[in-house]
């Protein structure tokens, strides 16, 4: 199949030569082309350029079922990349959330049995068809936003067989949605409340049935460990990260979102793809990431939905680390998995600029889900999985006028999504 997009106001996001991540200063740059068209055949990214220099009967006379797509007045970019959700979930939490209005807080909630031990228990109970389709809507629903691509974590089930149920509903996602998905292995999300005081043997049990059982089956493309304050500490994340190691499973780390964990500079040690959350990092945690190949990505829906204190992430992008961005789309912490509202928070809450605000939802996440040699940005040969916005003043629009979906056309795998 082959698709023309012409007469693009703006072409965002275009690379003549592709980068993996783009960092510090560089995150304000975005070279864009205006007035321009894109070709995209068999489901990859063919060729683009201005509309001066188009010849559009050629194209059509070599490819004349082609579909063609008038883009006066709108902007194309790449489609969003959400690199850390936990969408995969058994019911949502509405009731927790009116909890937290009356003032209690997320370790308060967990500690009587809330929050993720919540979701566990109903992951017991919960068939894998009805766990498939609620999460087939979501990924409909965030697709409809402009996501084209999405890690999926395990981490609601907290024993072995309902961490392989939520890994295998993850693997018939992959095989049923046009949305590139990596799953992440997750058993290490919290303490389950038979362990309390003895988490050592839930991290043997992670380590020794968990992790080999979900290695045999191929279940998931990285290993992910909750390293914070009241959940894992950085001995049992350290001993968690070597197993997997053996079994050639890469870490991503939730660090620092409750304190000052020692979570970042156990990722950048063990050479994690990316450490997530970051509200705790200061000049220490910023020293370990500079140079390694960990990306540092901020969840803005969670800090905005707990109340919690903000990432530093202008700080963090002027000492020259890249930042990306993901939704964290969860039940309990962050119940949307809307990217344009998190380009949107990067601006309002982050003070970041736009074009840093679509570099780090876009190539930065691309790369924090190993993905960013086919996603992430307009490059030839990349995966043809792009956004046509409605008509639109500027890209500028896009942060500026939040709460309402800009994406009119999603194309994923260069094919019509809707």
């Amino acid at each position: 199949m082959a698709i023309l997009i012409k007469n693009i106001k703006e072409l965002l996001q275009i690379e003549d030569t592709p980068k993996l991540y783009v960092k510090g200063q560089e995150m304000k740059k975005m070279q864009i082309l205006k007035d321009a068209w894109l070709f995209l055949k068999e489901g990859k990214i063919e060729e683009f350029g201005p509309m001066n220099k188009f010849n559009e009967r050629e194209i059509s006379n070599k490819f004349p079922n082609m579909e063609v797509i008038d883009a006066s007045g709108k902007m194309v970019m790449p489609t969003f990349v959400d690199s850390h959700t936990h969408l995969v979930y058994p019911a949502s939490r509405e009731i927790e959330y009116i909890d937290k209005i009356k003032g209690l807080s997320y370790e308060e909630i967990a500690k009587r049995g809330g929050g993720i031990l919540n979701s566990a228990k109903k992951m017991k109970e919960i068939s894998e068809e009805e766990l498939f389709n609620s999460a087939m809507k979501r990924l409909n629903e965030i697709a409809a936003y402009g996501t084209g691509a999405v890690e999926i974590k395990s981490g609601y089930g907290l024993t072995t067989e309902s961490e392989l149920k939520m890994l295998r509903v993850i693997k018939k996602l992959k095989e049923h949605s046009p949305l590139t998905i990596k799953a992440s292995f997750l058993g290490a999300h919290s303490i389950p409340v038979e362990y309390r005081g003895k988490q050592e043997k839930y991290v043997d049990l992670v380590i020794n049935e968990m992790l080999p059982r979900v290695a045999e089956q191929k279940l998931a493309d990285y290993l992910d460990v909750f390293c914070d304050v009241g959940f894992f500490t950085v001995k049992d994340t350290e001993r968690i990260l070597e197993a997997g190691q053996k079994y050639g499973m890469r870490g991503k780390i939730h660090a620092n979102e409750l304190d000052y964990s020692g979570g970042i500079q156990t990722g950048v040690k063990y050479n994690a793809l990316s450490v997530d959350h970051l509200e705790f990092t200061g000049n220490e945690e910023i020293e370990a990431l500079l140079g390694s190949e960990t990306m540092p990505t901020i969840l803005p829906g969670a800090a905005f939905f707990l109340g919690m204190v903000y990432a530093p992430a202008r700080k963090m992008i002027d000492a020259g680390l890249p930042i990306a961005m993901a939704s964290d789309f969860n039940p309990g912490s962050s119940p949307s998995g809307n990217m344009q509202f998190i380009l949107s928070m990067a601006s309002i809450a982050y003070k970041m600029l736009p074009e840093e605000a679509i570099n780090a939802t876009t190539i930065n996440t691309a790369y924090a889900m190993g993905l960013s040699k086919e996603l992430g940005s307009i490059a030839k040969g990349k995966k043809a999985n792009v956004i046509i916005t409605s008509e639109i003043p500027s890209y500028e629009y896009l942060p500026y006028y939040y709460g309402t979906n800009k994406v009119e056309t999603v194309i994923l795998n260069g094919e019509r999504f809707n």
